[in-house]
């Protein structure tokens, strides 16, 4: 399978060209790149076009970017009006926040990317059709920007009432918008469990995020490494091997002290899953 990482791993740090480097001298291919403001400003030209010159002259490709969360550079403590959610009901606000959505789409035009992953709703939100609608006028909207820019926009299951892979389902179901998905094993995990959620969402899947938790607290913990992860990884491994080349094993971890040097770690992640993933499945089948 491709080998991904997310720079969510680095998320507390500035995005610089220097840290790129390190993650393309360790050998890994591409990155998908995380929206936060302290990390990479997407309001910032000056950060982005460093960033732009840098690619150009890079192997390392971008396989995608996360949409924001928050329009702050502290994780959204500023207060609830920091946070970006296309479920926003009210349509004057909801339109900020699909231009500031825009604005990271517009990174495209200096660095290309395939993929923008992309959220419906906060974490623990509740189930409401009004939020569906809500979600759908700025989805469309987006869309149209998006692929005006060569981007495809990849919904996200997530742990709340609205975009578990039950609900990306009738969301598409209701909808008929047409969006792929980006299956996330830790998400899963805390929802249905990762394997009814891939059976869910199969069909859709374009790209994954590879993380481990202990079922209740999303702590995107690096797979078959340390304590607390509760995934089972051949399982899981042989379940996603099918799909080689429909999309990457693209790991979206959380920084932890007890990895000094995590980009050593990821590279030993990837081997050890990929060692999974070779294994036979059940009762010798490919």
């Amino acid at each position: 399978m491709n080998h991904v990482l997310s720079t969510h791993l680095f998320v507390a740090h500035r995005l610089t060209s220097a840290l790129l480097s390190r993650i393309e001298q360790a050998g890994i291919p591409a990155v998908e790149i995380f929206c936060a403001r302290q990390h990479l400003d997407y309001r910032d030209k000056a950060q982005i076009a460093e960033l732009g010159h840098w690619f150009r002259d890079s192997e390392l490709k971008l396989h995608s970017l996360h949409s924001p969360m928050y329009t702050d550079e502290i994780w959204g403590r500023s207060g609830p009006h920091a946070v970006i959610t296309i479920t926003e009901p009210v349509k004057g606000l909801r339109l900020q926040m699909v231009d500031e959505i825009k604005r990271t789409l517009e990174i495209a035009e200096t660095i290309p990317f395939r993929y923008l992953i992309q959220h419906i709703g906060v974490g623990g939100e509740e189930f409401d059709l009004r939020k569906f609608d809500a979600a759908f006028s700025a989805l469309e909207e987006l869309n149209l920007f998006a692929r005006q820019r060569g981007v495809n926009i990849l919904l996200e299951n997530i742990p709340n009432g609205l975009s578990s892979a039950e609900k990306l389902v009738l969301f598409e179901e209701l909808t008929h918008i047409g969006l792929n998905y980006v299956f996330d094993t830790g998400h899963a995990n805390i929802g249905e469990g990762v394997e009814a959620a891939f059976q869910l969402m199969k069909g859709r899947i374009r790209s994954t995020h590879i993380h481990d938790n202990n079922g209740t607290e999303d702590s995107h913990l690096f797979p078959l490494l340390g304590a607390g992860g509760t995934i089972d990884w051949r399982k899981t491994m042989q379940l996603l091997r099918p799909g080689d080349g429909q999309y990457p094993l693209l790991l979206e971890l959380k920084e932890r002290p007890e990895f000094s040097n995590p980009l050593a770690t990821v590279k030993d992640v990837f081997d050890r899953l990929e060692e999974l993933g070779a294994e036979p499945g059940p009762e010798g089948a490919p």
